[in-house]
């Protein structure tokens, strides 16, 4: 292949790589404007807890952010938007329950159910339920998934 052959085929190849990346970008752009979930907690707040999450492996059966654990397969809730559902005061209640089932009975094997937080000192159980508290749904996904949920559940069209 000829030096001027070569250059020509540099400059093809650099122009696609461009593209590409474009592309991407204006893609990911796109998709981020679309993301339902949302927090509403500090920096800080959201650091600490997340580091509290991690420590515990809750990420082995939640999904938070999509982030999960690959290698397990539990069936249990995704976190996100679980703000919009449960207050504060609620999640510290079933963190701090030495038997969270009585709280919010679960369908899952015994093996997989929300093990007890009661152990965990206060000011972590407090931190995760003021960050959980924050993990926000967007109204119009929220209505749209209780809309999803109704009609799979009952098999009749959905009426606000």
């Amino acid at each position: 292949m000829k030096r001027g052959e070569k250059a020509v085929l540099v400059l093809i190849g650099a122009v696609l790589l461009v593209g590409v990346v474009q592309s991407r970008l204006h893609v990911e752009e796109k998709h981020d404007r679309d993301i339902p979930f949302y927090s509403t907690a500090a920096p800080d707040v959201a650091r600490m807890a997340m580091d509290v999450y991690r420590s515990n492996g809750c990420k082995s059966c939640h999904t938070l952010w999509t982030m999960q654990d690959m290698l397990q397969s539990v069936p249990a809730p995704m976190l996100d938007g679980i703000g919009s559902l449960r207050n504060e005061t609620w999640l510290y209640e079933y963190l701090s329950s030495p038997n969270p089932q009585l709280v919010l009975p679960s369908r899952l094997k015994k093996e997989y159910q929300m093990p007890s937080y009661a152990a965990l000192p206060e000011g972590e159980r407090h931190l995760l339920a003021q960050y959980l508290a924050s993990l926000k749904v967007k109204d119009w996904y929220f209505e749209q998934a209780k809309k999803a949920e109704y009609e799979k559940l009952t098999g009749v069209e959905y009426k606000k």
